[in-house]
């Protein structure tokens, strides 16, 4: 059902039942309790055109929402490490991605706390880079035939061996577009080889499938897995925190989905702090009225 719906029915404006349901999301999550949070997920979300973005912070045991700020890096969370210290909870991790405004907001107000580089955002960040080599090799191939093999292949790099669809042949494109390009299959087979660094049987062996992948990109030759391997060496120490901290942005991932149908409300844009109090009341979102 609509607020729209509802002030039809009782012969009120939309405004007033607007008001009504947000005093009632702001009594009961207006003020989420932070003393006992331990692992947090911190994240930002698009929320429309020109570059609108909110921060989003979940304590990781509960999947409660817990803070909601303006914009994104160090300065959208300066109002939740107020609230924070006031709790004084004892957070021990937070998975994160690899944002230098993060790292460096985290190391100032949670200095103790252990940086968990979140693995979702790392083979993320990876497939960028790899889109982006195969888009130069495509830029460089020779022949017509080379480039429409490499043009055929976007979204089947970035996808995992066993969801490629055999009904449209796609392992087979996939082979043979990597067969005609040496750099672009060794980037490949590295991105398959990076999924697995988090299935290692503990941190000693993660540690060295990690140096050795490094010193392998470093050895490639190829400008992307050069710079990549950079960053994964100066990321080594959140990159190996998984497996003292087991963390990863799963819980918020299902979230940001609830938050995409949220923001497909109208009212969301409309009314901001009418969004946001949605959102840290989403964890237990049944039935609401929409706008």
């Amino acid at each position: 059902m609509t607020i729209k719906d509802v002030a039809r029915h009782l012969g009120i404006s939309w405004d007033v039942i607007k008001e009504i349901q947000k005093r009632h999301l702001q009594r009961r999550f207006g003020r989420p309790r932070l003393k006992h949070v331990r692992f947090l997920c911190v994240d930002e979300i698009s929320i429309g055109k020109g570059h609108r973005y909110l921060t989003v912070v979940l304590d990781w045991e509960t999947g409660k929402v817990v803070y909601v700020g303006d914009g994104k890096g160090g300065e959208a969370l300066l109002p939740f490490w107020k609230r924070l210290r006031a709790s004084h909870a004892k957070v021990q991790a937070i998975a994160m991605d690899m944002s230098p405004a993060y790292i460096e907001a985290i190391g100032k107000h949670l200095p103790d706390a252990q940086i968990v580089f979140d693995r979702f955002h790392v083979v993320k960040l990876y497939n960028e880079k790899l889109s982006d080599l195969r888009r130069d090799l495509q830029r460089e191939a020779e022949s017509l035939q080379h480039k429409e093999v490499l043009k055929g292949t976007r979204w089947l790099l970035l996808k995992n061996p066993e969801n490629l669809n055999p009904d449209r042949d796609e392992k087979r494109r996939l082979e043979e577009a990597l067969q005609l390009n040496q750099p672009l299959a060794t980037a490949y087979y590295l991105k398959e080889d990076l999924r697995t660094f988090w299935d290692q049987p503990d941190k000693e062996t993660a540690e060295a499938f990690l140096e050795d992948r490094i010193a392998r990109a470093e050895a490639s030759g190829i400008k992307m897995l050069r710079k990549f391997a950079k960053t994964l060496a100066g990321h080594r120490s959140g990159l190996l925190a998984y497996y003292d901290y087991p963390l990863s942005s799963g819980p918020l991932e299902g979230t940001n989905n609830k938050i995409e149908t949220v923001k497909r409300q109208a009212y969301g844009f409309r009314h901001p702090e009418f969004l946001k109090l949605r959102i840290l009341g989403i964890h237990e979102t049944k039935y609401a009225l929409v706008g």
